[in-house]
């Protein structure tokens, strides 16, 4: 049995799980949370479809959704226990000299807006006299729309043409900054980057305006474009952060199903010179 999560939960002698939803789905439920109540050793696919029993409007959806368990991603036939908190992850928003300097990080969600001065900032707190680059990339809010989420795209097609007037973020903010981190700590073992920053926007952020910002420091600068490139790109592809572009009339959600895991490293080789180029400016 069911209930939102105000409420309490009667019914099975089993067990009560926490489900939130994000995005999409929270919009489709009308609810952030919800509690069920589930039979012992249910799994997480037996707590999404109680979910889904619930608000049959969320159910189209099982196919491009992910899942975590209190924070970490979990197999659809991972068991549950009581008390846990099931996630259910809509689709969400996109060989070097190593550094002996000191480890420094700054991994944060910010509501409040930020301009392209975080980056000079940014880089005064990160960068060594030993550095001798400093890779800076801010995404921007643009007026073209991006590619809509699985099952939005018959609302996409009504804005065909339209300008994108501003962007809304929304985050499973302790599980996205965990994520931050993990790609971090990534960096520094794949590329010897251990001074990053990465910032990410929450809530509204108008046409032009910065929703990400990236600095990496490195002694050499192919390491530095190389971390900056692959932090945009994981935090696109795995962060729980997701994307509604806002029009004049109505909103439509982008984005595609998070991938649960890092990219392969890459070949050895490539550009011996380190001038690979940074993430382009038109993602965000």
């Amino acid at each position: 049995m069911t209930q939102p999560a105000e409420g309490p939960v009667a019914g099975l002698p089993g067990m009560v799980v926490r489900v939130r939803l994000f995005a999409r789905q929270r919009e489709l439920a009308g609810a952030r949370e919800v509690r069920v109540g589930l039979a012992p050793g249910a799994t997480v696919e037996d707590g999404w479809a109680a979910v889904a029993g619930l608000h049959p409007t969320i159910a189209s959806g099982r196919p491009y959704l992910r899942f975590a368990i209190n924070g970490d991603y979990a197999d659809p036939s991972a068991p549950l226990s009581d008390g846990d908190e099931l996630a259910c992850i809509p689709p969400v928003s996109g060989g070097s000299d190593h550094d002996a300097g000191p480890a420094a990080r700054v991994l944060e969600l910010r509501e409040a807006p930020f301009g392209n001065e975080l980056l000079t900032e940014l880089a005064d707190r990160l960068a060594l006299h030993a550095d001798g680059a400093v890779v800076g990339f801010l995404g921007l809010t643009r007026e073209s729309p991006g590619t809509p989420a699985p099952g939005q795209e018959a609302e996409a097609a009504l804005y065909a043409g339209r300008q994108v007037v501003a962007l809304d973020y929304e985050a499973h903010d302790t599980m996205a900054l965990r994520i931050l981190g993990q790609i971090a700590d990534e960096i520094e073992a794949r590329f010897g980057v251990r001074r990053v920053a990465i910032i990410h926007r929450t809530g509204d952020v108008p046409l032009g305006q910065p929703s990400i910002a990236i600095v990496t420091c490195s002694p050499h600068r192919g390491p530095a474009f190389d971390a900056a490139r692959y932090a945009i790109e994981e935090v696109k592809a795995r962060a729980p952060i997701w994307k509604a572009e806002h029009f004049a009339d109505g909103k439509v959600w982008i984005g595609a199903p998070a991938r649960e895991r890092a990219r392969p490293p890459e070949p050895t080789g490539g550009d011996p010179a380190g001038t690979g180029a940074a993430a382009s400016p038109g993602e965000r």
